[in-house]
Parts: C-alpha cells; structure tokens; sequence
C-alpha cells in the first residue's frame, strides 16, 4: 500500500496549475471563513494551510483539496461563543475532533457514515446555508454580526436594514454581483470570488476609505496552542468534538464522492477520514480553522488537471507563501466584501436540487428534510442529525415492514400469488375450510412481527381450521422480534387446539428460532422439509381421507398420537 494514495508524477504539470488555481479559490474563502468564525482572518489560513497539506499528503481521496468550509466554520463559530473566555478549550475541541476522526477511519466507521440518508444531510447543508446568509446580513450591510446566535441575529435584521450603511451594502452587492455575472471565458482565468476579491477592495481603498476592514492580520509562523482541560468543561467539549468530526466526516466523504465522479475513480472512505483528522489536529494545534474536504477547490482543481495529493498539498504551500508575504494587503479587504463572499457560499451550500422538486419527492423525504433544517437553524447541529436520523430510519422500518407484510400470503385455497406444484394444489383444493398454507416471501423483521400475528388472527373463519402450514421456504433471515412473534403464532394456534406444520426453513432462519427457543415448542413431527408433506401432514391431521393426503406411515402415527393428546 503506497504510503501517500494515488501519488505519482505522471501528472505533474496538470497537477501544478490544479494547486495554484485551487491556492488562490481558497484564499479569499480562507479569509472570510476566519472572520466569519470570529478568530479572525489568519485563523482560517492556518486552517487552510494545515488540513489542505495534511489531508491531501494522508488521505485517501488524490485529487481533493481541503480546508475550512461553511458547515465546519458555522459549528466552530458556536464553539467559540462557548468557549470565549478561555478559547483554547475550542482549539482543544477541534483536537480531539480530530482525534475522533482518526478512530473513524481505523475502525471502518466511514462506510457507515456514507449511509445517511440524502433527507436529512439534504436539510442539514441547507440550514447551514440559511445560517451563513443569516449571520452575514449585518456585515453585508455595514453591521458586526450580533453576538447571541443565530436568533439574535434573525431578530436583527430589521435594524440592521433600516441603518444599512450605503457604501458597505454597494460593496457587498457589487461582490455578490461580480461572482454571479463572471462570463465563464474569464473565470475560467481567474476565479470569481478572487475577482471580486480585488476589484471590490480596490474601489474601497480609493472611494470607500472609512469603510470597516479586516484589521490586523498577523504573518509569518502560528505559535503552538498547549490543549486545555477543565473537569467542568469536558462533556461540552466531547460533544463539540463529535460534533466537527461528525460534520467533518460526512462533509469531506460527500466531497470524495463528487471528485470520483469527475475523475472516474475510487476514493478509500477509511484512510481520507485519517488524512482529515491528522489536518484538523494539527490546525487546532495551531490555531487554525477545523476543515474538511471542500467541493468548491476540489473542483476547480480537478477542473484545472488536478489528479493526485501533490496539487492539494501544492494549494497548501501556496497559501503558506501568501501568508508569510501578503499580510499587510489583507489587512485592507473590507468585511461588506468578505460578507458577500461567504453570501454567495451560503446560497451555493443550500440544496437547491433538492428545493426544485419538492413537488415530485415524496411527503416523508419533504418531512424530514423541512424538520433537519428548522433544527439546524435555529436548536442545535447535532440534534437536526439525530432527529433526522431517527425519523428516517423509523420511516424506512414503516416501508420494510409494509413490503414485508404485502409478502404475507395466507392461502386458504390455490392462488397465483403463490407458486404451487399440481399435487400442492390438488390437497389445498380438496381441504378448503380445514387448512391455511401462510408463505412468506422475504426477511422477517420487528417492523412486521406484531402485524404478521394479527393478521392470521383477522382470517375469516380462522378458528374454524384445523392446521396451520408456515412455509419460511423464501425466507432468507429472520431477526429476533419476528421470531418471538413466530413463537406467539404458535402458542396462539396451539391455545385454539390446532396444529402449526413448520417447513423448509433456512439454516440461519433455523439458527435464530432455535437460540430464541423456539425450536424446542414446536411438537414432534411438526417439521418438514418438503412443503408438500407439510400439506399432506396437515390435511391428515384435519381428518382428510383421501388417499393422496397421506403422509408417510411413519409420521401418520406419530401425527394422530399427538393430534389426541391435545
């Protein structure tokens, strides 16, 4: 196994211009995600620099670049608040994020995080992208960002329109306008938001000198952050930790997935959570801005010829250079820019596909969706998820077990539901009103146990039948609720003085009705192999006597012992 994934050097010119072009969409982002978090601009360049060389040199995905992004600058903005009075404590948090991060990829867990529904990370990303629109109304109009979240920031709004400042609200619409009105001929040259970068900057040191800037941006290396702990403070911090790593994890997999698509190949799930959480240690070592794999860069750099980690670590050692020279020209980029630029992440971020066919996609997809993103608003991140997860996943046992109940026959005579041979038909046909044939086709899980049993007791003129005949022929697995409701179907027939015939059951199906005891209740010369000596067994016992209802003498004995000493 190479010790860097998918290096090689087959590329390298492709790979060099993927870097730069990547470096410079990243470096205004990487400013605005900074001041955006409330550490400042340097923060999200450490940010920038640590998870995009790190990630990109131990991850598992070539051709991705990494770094702060939207979600992960809105939950570590909510950490800091948490945190104000002592930030290394945040910084300590997105350490063991890290750390969580790395325990993901070694334990296999990434595979499962690919497994959220599209529902409910639907509605997460779109209400990180009504928070980022929301906490950049005041900056884009001339306003600092109110300090008590989210709701504060909603109830605001109104003042900071009615005094909206008319030179940061031209400049902020002016960059907002310069990304979206960029002919494709010229950012194919240079990136919109690096255009509006510069050009909106330029006219506000010329025309707009009292408008509010970035302020001072500190240069050269970060100074090392000791990790902090406070007994006090624990539980907030491991939940602040799972939290980035969670989001982290599901942003930079979501990411590895588009960057396959466009490179046509296979990104290792496990080892890019390593990568991610080697950066995201290190930049919470430093002071920087937790990250994760960004679509955006990713984008453009394999747009650009990016294909493996050299163009992602490149990006990084680009930005290291600007930050160790450019410094002092940051310093003079004026917040209503920045404020336009995270506006337009903000919009990009909502799922807008999604929003265009909420017509067409089904209520419960709708549901969740609507609930994830109120929650991610305006409660809390990780509660959206969990609550989201919840539904969906309660919601998807409902359709199991509505699709495992509409493969519940109960037969009463032949139908073409059901494939019998000749001589199944005929003992069916000749024992109408004394046996019922119930064949399942499909797993049998919790979601239909309960509904399974009712529905035999709802079969007209069921206590009027003499034997029951289960054939679990079809059934490949069966969990431990669904046996217990096997066990009640038993007891039930049994209370009613029937017979239940058990046939062709599959060994793992075998497997769990035995450990759940099952097994042991079901009466001798009750079990079959064959379904058709299961009927024969049962229509004998139901007091037929024609001579193709016999079953072997063996267990017509055994059958007429049992059957009268009930």
């Amino acid at each position: 196994m190479q010790l860097i994934n998918g290096l090689h050097f087959n590329n390298i010119r492709g790979d060099i211009y993927g870097g730069l072009v990547a470096a410079v969409v990243a470096l205004p982002l990487a400013l605005a995600f900074g001041v955006a978090s409330g550490v400042g601009a340097i923060a999200g360049l450490y940010g920038a620099i640590l998870v995009g060389f790190f990630a990109a040199v131990f991850g598992g995905t070539p051709a991705q670049c990494s770094g702060p992004t939207g979600p992960m600058t809105v939950v570590m903005a909510g950490i800091l608040v948490q945190f104000s009075e002592e930030p290394a404590l945040a910084f300590t948090a997105v350490i063991l994020g890290g750390g969580l991060q790395i325990m993901f990829g070694l334990f296999g867990i990434g595979q499962y995080i690919a497994l959220v529904p599209y529902p409910v990370i639907s509605g997460f990303m779109s209400g990180i992208g009504c928070i980022i629109l929301i906490l950049q109304v005041g900056p884009l109009v001339g306003h600092a960002a109110k300090s008590g979240g989210i709701v504060a920031n909603i109830q605001a709004i109104p003042e900071f329109l009615s005094n909206a400042s008319p030179e940061a609200t031209l400049l902020g619409l002016a960059t907002i306008g310069i990304m979206y009105c960029t002919p494709g001929s010229i950012s194919r040259i240079i990136p919109p938001q690096l255009l509006a970068l510069f050009a909106s900057s330029l006219t506000a040191y010329y025309f707009f000198p009292n408008i509010p800037l970035i302020g001072e941006v500190p240069s050269g290396f970060p100074s090392l952050i000791v990790p902090t702990f406070h007994q006090d403070a624990m539980a907030i911090m491991i939940e602040s930790a799972f939290v980035l790593a969670l989001l982290g994890s599901i942003d930079s997999l979501l990411t590895s997935l588009v960057c396959d698509n466009m490179t046509r190949t296979q990104h290792d799930s496990n080892r890019e959570l390593i990568g991610q959480g080697i950066g995201n240690m290190l930049a919470g070592a430093f002071g920087g801005l937790p990250g994760a794999g960004a679509t955006m860069r990713s984008v453009a750099n394999i747009r650009t010829g990016g294909r493996t980690p050299i163009s992602g670590a490149l990006m990084a050692i680009i930005l290291l250079a600007t930050l160790l020279g450019l410094g002092p020209l940051a310093e003079q980029i004026p917040l209503a820019v920045l404020a336009g630029i995270l506006f337009k992440v903000g919009l990009d971020i909502i799922d807008w596909r999604f929003l265009r066919h909420l017509a067409d996609t089904p209520r419960a997809d709708v549901f969740i969706m609507a609930v994830v993103l109120l929650m991610t608003v305006v409660i809390d991140l990780i509660a959206a998820v969990g609550v989201g997860l919840v539904l969906a996943s309660l919601l998807f046992v409902k359709r199991m077990a509505d699709l495992e109940l509409g493969n519940l026959r109960f037969l009463t005579a032949p139908s073409p539901h059901v494939a019998l041979d000749k001589d199944e038909i005929a003992i069916l046909e000749r024992n109408v009103g004394k046996l019922v044939l119930i064949h399942v086709d499909g797993p049998m899980s919790f979601g239909s146990a309960k509904n399974m049993v009712r529905r035999l007791e709802n079969v007209k003129g069921f206590n009027t039948f003499s034997s029951v005949v289960l054939d679990l022929s079809d059934v490949p697995t069966i969990d431990g609720t669904a046996a217990l409701a096997v066990e009640d179907m038993l007891t039930m027939i049994q209370a009613h003085q029937q017979h239940l015939f058990f046939t062709s059951m599959q060994s793992g199906v075998r497997q769990v009705l035995d450990g759940m005891g099952v097994m042991a209740k079901i009466r001798p010369g009750h079990q079959f192999s064959l379904r058709v000596d299961a009927l024969r067994q049962a229509a004998y016992v139901a007091g037929s006597t024609h001579p193709d209802d016999r079953p072997p003498g063996i267990q017509t004995a055994l059958a007429k012992t049992v059957y009268s000493s009930e």
